[in-house]
């Protein structure tokens, strides 16, 4: 027996009883639809989903894998079609990825993860919005000054897909709590600002056995690498953890909004890249762009050459 007095097969006879009726219901409420290349599909919308999700008392997103599953195509996925598959889009709809830091890079992140169709994020800071970050976060506006980054994180995933599972900590990452804030994460990513904040990502990342996606900008500059718990990381990059300083190259550079919004994108992009797993990661390599030349190249790191 377990705690709600249940045998495992009663359970489980009831759970796939919601998940027949389910699909039932999906089959019922799916049209018929024509891509912009002429291929037929089924298209569930958006508001077929929250209505099925209310109505059988699951997680949007486990309807929209439920319709995946059939064939069905979310509406929101639609366009995502033909580069992601169908296998694709639920393997993204059932992971979990961390976000850490909601400023330039990672309110863009969240919103980018968000509209892709991660299943579940968790957004972690502890920062409230300024004056000064109105040139480059998405997330900062006048109404949002004053306010905890991490909740208008989440209600912005709120308002753009209400799919997505949403986690909201409105806490700084520290040795201490990273254990608990990155549970259940299959990838975390580094959004933060600080060098000694990424070193201890990294730490929590390598601890919980799980890849770390590690952008940073200055000025029109920005970088990105994938270290798994495995690789060398940071330190290729920024040396020993003791000898780190504060704060980078933003110190006197600054950060601009077309530096942010491409990290950012770059950054979203190996977080599907890696949970995908597809090949060309950037793994014991730093990918980096100059704006103000529109110049971009791929370092060798001095790790050990793996292949994921």
């Amino acid at each position: 027996m377990v705690a709600s007095g249940w045998p495992f097969s009663r359970r489980w006879v009831v759970a796939d009883m919601v998940l027949t009726r389910l699909n039932t219901d999906i089959d019922s409420h799916a049209i018929n639809r024509i891509m912009p290349d002429g291929a037929p599909y089924r298209s569930l919308s958006s508001k077929s989903v929250t209505c099925l999700s209310k109505n059988h008392g699951v997680d949007g997103r486990d309807v929209e894998i439920a319709a995946l599953q059939q064939q069905v195509m979310p509406e929101r996925y639609v366009r995502n079609r033909n580069t992601l598959s169908l296998e694709d889009q639920i393997r993204l709809l059932k992971s979990c990825v961390a976000v850490v830091g909601l400023g330039g890079l990672g309110g863009a992140v969240t919103e980018l993860l968000a509209r892709t169709g991660i299943g579940s994020l968790k957004l972690i800071d502890g920062d409230r919005f300024e004056d000064s970050n109105l040139n480059r976060q998405i997330l900062a506006s006048h109404n949002s000054l004053h306010q905890s980054k991490a909740e208008m994180a989440r209600h912005r995933v709120r308002e753009i897909n209400e799919s997505v599972r949403v986690s909201a900590f409105q806490d700084f990452l520290t040795d201490s709590n990273g254990l608990e804030l990155l549970a259940g994460a299959d990838v975390g990513v580094d959004c933060l600002d600080t060098l000694p904040g990424r070193f201890i990502l990294e730490r929590v990342a390598r601890t919980l056995e799980i890849p770390m996606i590690s952008a940073a900008l200055a000025g029109m500059f920005a970088q990105i690498t994938t270290i798994f718990p495995e690789d060398p990381g940071l330190k290729q990059i920024y040396g020993d953890p003791r000898d780190a300083p504060e704060k980078g190259a933003e110190t006197h550079l600054g950060t601009l909004a077309p530096a942010a919004m491409l990290a950012a994108s770059l950054e979203a992009a190996e977080v599907i890249r890696v949970i995908l797993n597809r090949k060309e990661i950037l793994r014991n390599r730093l990918l980096v762009v100059d704006l103000f030349t529109s110049q971009m190249e791929v370092m060798q790191l001095n790790g050990n050459d793996q292949k994921s």
